[in-house]
């Protein structure tokens, strides 16, 4: 297993998809290939990969492409749902495959309490061998992660760390006070310059799939509190979200010549009506954007 402690930028990929709404395979390959070329960790099957948008077939077909791409960075699989024996097997499914870790997102829609979540997570971290990341994302699941969870399992010995997208400073020190040994990653691009003074340990990101490069500086330099242009840097994140994600950065990607098409699976659409003017502005802005000293 690779050392996850020198990768603290992870990519949250997109799946490409063809027009005819297939997986695009041969863009998910370059995809990756520019991924381990910036040194980035990938996620795979993540909100931003529309796990819940693909069927199980479907998502074992990407695993199995991706691994067999034999990537020298390291590879975290998304996993979420409600129903906790159907998630259970596919922990151990995932558990047959080469991967370095994962990332357990809080159950969706029945907003469990601390009861519900700890017994939630601590029954998937149970099948797992690897190291995890809980994921806190309320704007998606409409539960917070429960910080008295986040007490009872931080001794678990598969408790790796939190990804934390609340968008709030003072949540972010909250996690970090109840899991004082977690690597407390942000999950929100435009919050890194705001985490990295309270000890955010790295990003997963959206941004990256479309900068890859130039997010591996930022975070490098958003650790080092060296980051030049923190206000062009949240400004050009925040095109990524004019629609949900990952609408714009598709869009984007497309626009690069990076995937063929930017097609999503419904209920998701590249057709929604928002300022693709604002991309282009922020791909101009990003490639002029130093991320060295202040």
């Amino acid at each position: 297993m690779k050392d996850l402690s020198k990768y603290p930028l992870w990519t949250a990929l997109v799946t490409p998809m063809l027009e005819n709404g297939e997986v695009d395979y041969p863009s998910l390959k370059t995809l990756l290939k520019e991924q381990e070329e910036a040194k980035n960790g990938i996620l795979i099957l993540g909100s931003t990969g529309e796990s819940l948008n693909l069927d199980e077939k479907e998502k074992q077909e990407i695993l199995n492409f991706v691994c067999a791409q034999k990537l020298k960075v390291p590879l975290m699989a998304g996993v979420g749902g409600i129903n906790l024996n159907k998630t259970i097997d596919w922990v151990k499914h995932l558990e047959t495959l080469p991967l370095d870790c994962y990332l357990f997102v809080t159950p969706l829609y029945a907003k469990p309490g601390s009861v519900g979540q700890t017994h939630w997570f601590k029954s998937l971290m149970d099948v797992s061998t690897k190291p995890v990341i809980l994921y806190n994302v309320p704007s998606r699941t409409g539960s917070s992660l429960s910080f008295e969870t986040v007490k009872k399992l931080n001794s678990h010995p598969n408790f790796w760390g939190i990804k934390e997208a609340s968008g709030s400073v003072e949540e972010f020190k909250k996690y970090r006070a109840a899991a004082p040994n977690a690597k407390v990653y942000s999950g929100d691009d435009g919050m890194l310059p705001d985490f990295a003074p309270h000890g955010a340990f790295g990003l997963i990101s959206v941004a990256a799939n479309v900068w890859p490069k130039k997010t591996h500086q930022v975070t490098q330099s958003c650790l080092q509190n060296t980051l030049a242009d923190e206000k062009t840097w949240k400004d050009c994140c925040d095109t990524l979200f004019l629609a949900s994600n990952p609408i714009p950065a598709k869009v984007l990607l497309s626009l690069k010549g990076k995937i063929k098409h930017p097609n999503l699976r419904p209920p998701l659409s590249h057709l929604e009506k928002f300022d693709r003017e604002k991309l282009s502005w922020a791909h101009e802005q990003i490639n002029k954007l130093s991320a060295g000293e202040k």
